[in-house]
Formats: structure tokens, C-alpha cells, sequence
């Protein structure tokens, strides 16, 4: 939950749920740099709505040994907790959580949702994190994939964040035809993505904190770049805008070492003084947001990319900016087209970028900031898993 995933993904659900009525303990992996750092905040925003928080340690980097282990405690956690107040919904975030519910399912007959945010086991071999050519990583591939199958059989409702995800698992032969799937998009919460909140002083602020003024154009990213975010492409665009707008400045709001973006940038032939960098908590992404003309995200496009749904880009939508982003990545092209949100490029290359220099001008930043609350809305996505958790006893 010290995550910004926690905090714009997680958080925001199970506390509105409660407000529904609906007694929340959640279990969590916490880094310890991360925890030590902001575990009195998210204990605050916990115990306002009475979420029984349980966080554990998680071992980064320890292997395959190490993550059975977390697994086994992330088990034995949930069998106390459920002897102690004896749960009927066990909602599992993700593969390596489903196979704690599953389990629960199995033992206690509690309910068990399996919101899988997309093909994991697939992730990990698109990402080349696992490579198939070694025996071990294709066995644990393997056991992922028939866990897959059974975690989509035995659960009492699945959430897909992708309409294309959910097509794919539906054309499955091992996937039965009456399985209850909903597809809910990962949302933002618009009260705190609004951009009528962003005053002339915090955004004066903001401009200090990165050096950069009033004149210059921004082309924003925000989040991790991991394994997914294509750094190099992105940087081959910024350079293509730079030749069209001199005074072009790229503000990354991450947690990335400053230090290795500059080191991309000059790879590519790009002045490292004009990436500026900030790592803030989740609540001032909106304020860094603002002071952008235009955001960008490429996203490698890959079978598991089917059924993802970039966070970033409801955020961005919701502050009325334009994006630019490739297609294959879930509903995210079928979205901006829809919405006018900005310009989806089909190849990695000079022309096409020159092509899709974007001239935020062109965009109806009060169109796009709608399209972000009819498809993207926290509320709605609430409303939905109400409608699961309602229905899961029929």
C-alpha cells in the first residue's frame, strides 16, 4: 500500500466499499524503505474508514524460494484472521493473492474473487523475466498457467481490467461459458485528479521545484518505467518535438533515478538539461500534471498487454491532457480515439513520430477531462464491485 499502486488502485476502492457497509482487512507486502517512509500515512487513511490494516515484510530480490515463503505467510495470515472473524469474501488482488483465496475457498468456503489484472504468468515472459528456455522458469510458467485455469473455474466472480483481456480468456476452450466476469478499468479518483483544484500558486510552486517556466512546453510521463515503459522510444519522440519546439522540457514525476533518465537522454543525442525530475506522494501528481501540455507512455506491445490498463492514463485524462501513446496495449487506443484524448502511433520510428507531433491546441482539454469521468470514474468502478459483491451469492 506504500506503492503508488496501493495508494491510487487499492486504497481508494476498499475505502469507498466501506463506506458501504462493507469491513475491510487487508492484507499487504510492504518494502522497507517504502514502509518506514509513509506507513503512519497509509495507517491514517486506513483507520479513517476502519480498514484493519495487516502489512508484512516483503523480501525483494530473494528468489523463488523467498516468494513461496512470502506465500505460505500470506496463507497463514488469512487462515488466522478468517478463525478470528470468520470472513465470506476473500477479494484477491492478482495471481500470487488468488492462490491464498483459493486455498480459503477450498478449506473454509469463503467466497473468492479473482481480480486478476491481466495475464501475469504471461507478463513475465513478455517482459523477459522469465525466460522459457531455462527448465525451471518454464515449469514455474507452467504451474502459473494451470493455476490460471483453476483460479478462472473455481472463482465465484473474475475482474478483467480489459475488454480485450476478456475476450481472450472467454475464447479459451478451458474457460467455461457461464464463468461470471466483469470488466472494471483500473480508475482514478477524480477528486483528487481535478484540475479546477490546481491554483496559479501551487502550479508557480511546482514549476520552482523542477525549473521550468511559464514559457516552455512540457511533455510529461508519469510512474515507474520498470520493464514495460519504452524509456529509449519515448526520449527518440521528445527529440523529434524538441526539433519543432526548442524550448521543449521533459518533466518525469517518478520515483526512477534521476541520474539513469539523464544518462538515456544522452544516448540519444538528447541535452540531459532538459529532463527534470520529481518524486512526490500520490496526492501531488495532479499539481506536476498540470503544468503539462501534453503526456506520453509507450507501452511494448505483447500478448499479455491484452488485458492491461495503464493507471496513468485515466490520471491524465482526468487533468484534461492530451497523450500520446502506441496501440496493442488493451482498450487504451479504442479510449483515446473515442474520447479525443490525444494520438495513438502504430510503429516506433522517425516518420511516425514526426507525424504525431502533438499540438495540444488541437484538443478539447474539457472533453478529455469527461472522457476520464464516463470511463474512468472511481465511483463507477465502486459501484460495479458493489454490484459483484452483491451478486456473488446468488
Amino acid at each position: 500500500m506504500t506503492d503508488p499502486l496501493g495508494q491510487s488502485q487499492v486504497l481508494p476502492y476498499i475505502k469507498s466499499l466501506s463506506r458501504h457497509g462493507y469491513k475491510f482487512h487487508l492484507i499487504s507486502y510492504e518494502k522497507a524503505d517504502r514502509f518506514a517512509q509513509h506507513k503512519k500515512v497509509i495507517q491514517a487513511m486506513c483507520d479513517e474508514d476502519g480498514i484493519v490494516w495487516h502489512p508484512q515484510h516483503y523480501a525483494q530480490g530473494k528468489g523463488l524460494k523467498s516468494t513461496l515463503r512470502q506465500v505460505r505467510r500470506m496463507c497463514k495470515v488469512a487462515f488466522y484472521l478468517h478463525n478470528k472473524h470468520q470472513f465470506d469474501i476473500t477479494h484477491c488482488r492478482s495471481y500470487i493473492s488468488a492462490l491464498a483465496g483459493m486455498r480459503m475457498k477450498r478449506k473454509f468456503g469463503t467466497k473468492f474473487i479473482f481480480d486478476m489484472r491481466g495475464f501475469w504468468a504471461d507478463e513475465r515472459v513478455d517482459g523477459g523475466l522469465w525466460d522459457l528456455k531455462n527448465i525451471l522458469y518454464k515449469q514455474i510458467y507452467s504451474y502459473f498457467k494451470r493455476k490460471e485455469r483453476a483460479f478462472l473455474k473455481e472463482a465465484d466472480y473474475v475482474i478483467s481490467l480489459t475488454e480485450n483481456g476478456k475476450n481472450e480468456m472467454l475464447s479459451w476452450d478451458s474457460t467455461s461459458k457461464d464463468i461470471r466476469i466483469k470488466v472494471i478499468p483500473c480508475s482514478t479518483n477524480l477528486e483528487l485528479f481535478d484540475p479546477t483544484k490546481i491554483t496559479s500558486e501551487i502550479q508557480k510552486q511546482c514549476r520552482e521545484n523542477v525549473g521550468i517556466s511559464e514559457d516552455q512546453f512540457v511533455l510529461g510521463y508519469i510512474g515507474s518505467i520498470g520493464t514495460w515503459y519504452m524509456l529509449p522510444e519515448m526520449m527518440d519522440y521528445f527529440k523529434e518535438l524538441q526539433s519543432i519546439k526548442p524550448n521543449a522540457q521533459f518533466l518525469f514525476v517518478t520515483g526512477e533515478s534521476p541520474e539513469q533518465l539523464k544518462e538515456v537522454a544522452i544516448e540519444k543525442d538528447v541535452d540531459p538539461s532538459a529532463i527534470s525530475v520529481i518524486s512526490v506522494l500520490h496526492h501531488e501528481v495532479p499539481h506536476y500534471i498540470s503544468l503539462m501540455d501534453a503526456s506520453i507512455f509507450f507501452i511494448k506491445p505483447s500478448y499479455s498487454k491484452k488485458a492491461s490498463s495503464p493507471t496513468k492514463q485515466g490520471e491524465i485524462m482526468a487533468m484534461g491532457v492530451p497523450l500520446i501513446c502506441n496501440s496493442n496495449v488493451g482498450d487504451t487506443d479504442l479510449i483515446v480515439a473515442k474520447y479525443k484524448a490525444g494520438t495513438v502511433i502504430k510503429s516506433f520510428d522517425t516518420a511516425t513520430y514526426k507525424s504525431n507531433i502533438i499540438e495540444p491546441k488541437e484538443f478539447d482539454s474539457t472533453a478529455i477531462a469527461e472522457g476520464a469521468k464516463d470511463y474512468f470514474a472511481l465511483e463507477a468502478g465502486v459501484v460495479e464491485f458493489l454490484d459483484v459483491y452483491s451478486k456473488i451469492y446468488e
